[in-house]
């Protein structure tokens, strides 16, 4: 399997990236009819996103920052400014504002509440300022308000369904799994943000794949713990508390989460041949790590080399004018990676992007 960083894409094989590669590529030859000097050229990137306590988030910007770095070698001067709402819309809307009198090119979103952006939208048409939202899907109808708006993520269908089937994969391979063996997996989820689409169909898909698998499954318990480890440790010492021995499996929204759960444990004094089986998603550093470790029996990646890197080229394509004909997209406006399963036999091949030297 071919290791982690050798494709400047994850997914190009899946036939997506190679394209975007591809204009990538082209935008980068000087002397191309359809571009000015590219000596001359600057691009101001401003990005704000939802919140700096999301470990996934923190680390696709640094990809994204090195990604827009590389645009150099072909003569295009990039920066970026990064702005942390902080949970607040209000915030974000005024770091909108403040990143385009700054003199932005363009604007990557990732928005703090999908379903309002307009004032956004507004003030980037009103400037004239393309924006590429990311990791937080906007409402379908507002994409549509502008053509200058992309959206750049994954599908949250696939994450959950991937998770499933992780899941009922080892119930069926691992015996030991059914504690109390009797023939049902006692289940809690830790979920997102109330409300959220992206944990809503992780959720709902991770636990609809397992019946539909044959596993015998009962809900003890959800708790929301808005994609944050110190939260999820909370509301899993919670758990413990209610419920001891008799939980089985834990299933996590993101990572994070599933690390708080593992923390709850490690504070309880549970032995660990009675933890539960616990799941993440996102395959961030620290979770790739705890699949290694044992601490989990998998996560799914959420592809954020893939997605910062079409993130930005697509915005060096917008703010030059040049490479956007060359792009492919779903439906005109958006461009998804796909997620893929990570469990004990592969995780090296994911861990190896942040070896030294690959």
């Amino acid at each position: 399997m071919m290791k982690k960083g050798k494709l400047k894409y994850r997914g190009a094989k899946r036939g997506l990236a190679v394209c975007i590669g591809a204009s990538m590529s082209a935008m980068l030859v000087c002397g191309c009819e359809t571009q000015q000097s590219v000596a001359e050229n600057k691009v101001h990137v401003g990005v704000t996103y939802y919140n700096q306590s999301d470990t996934f988030l923190n680390e696709l910007l640094e990809c994204f920052e090195e990604d827009l770095k590389a645009y150099q070698k072909g003569g295009i001067e990039t920066t970026v400014t990064i702005r942390d709402a902080a949970g607040a819309q209000r915030t974000q809307n005024d770091q909108v504002e403040e990143l385009i009198d700054a003199g932005c090119d363009v604007l990557c979103v990732n928005l703090v509440d999908r379903a309002d952006p307009s004032e956004i939208i507004d003030l980037a048409r009103d400037h004239d300022v393309p924006i590429v939202f990311f990791n937080r899907e906007p409402v379908a109808e507002d994409l549509l308000q502008w053509d200058k708006l992309y959206y750049v993520g994954a599908d949250a269908d696939q994450s959950g369904v991937f998770q499933g089937e992780l899941a009922s994969e080892l119930i069926k391979n691992d015996a030991e799994t059914d504690k109390n063996g009797d023939g049902r997996i006692q289940y809690v989820i830790l979920e997102g943000e109330a409300g959220h689409q992206d944990a809503i169909i992780r959720t709902e898909n991770a636990v609809e794949t397992m019946k539909n698998n044959g596993v015998q499954l009962e809900k003890l318990s959800y708790q929301i713990a808005n994609w944050n480890r110190a939260q999820a440790q909370n509301r899993m010492q919670q758990l413990i508390a209610q419920y001891g021995d008799g939980i089985e499996l834990v299933l996590a929204n993101n990572d994070d989460m599933a690390l708080g759960a593992v923390d709850a444990y490690e504070k309880s004094g549970f032995p660990k041949e009675e933890y539960p089986a616990f799941f993440g998603i996102d395959g961030t550093n620290v979770g790739l790590q705890a699949v290694v470790d044992g601490s989990f029996s998998g996560t799914v990646y959420n592809d954020k080399e893939g997605q910062a890197a079409a993130m930005a080229e697509l915005a060096v394509a917008l703010a030059t004018h040049d490479g956007l004909q060359n792009m492919e997209f779903e439906r005109g406006k958006y461009i998804y990676l796909p997620y893929e399963k990570i469990t004990v036999e592969n995780v090296e091949d994911f861990l190896s992007e942040t070896e030294p030297g690959s």
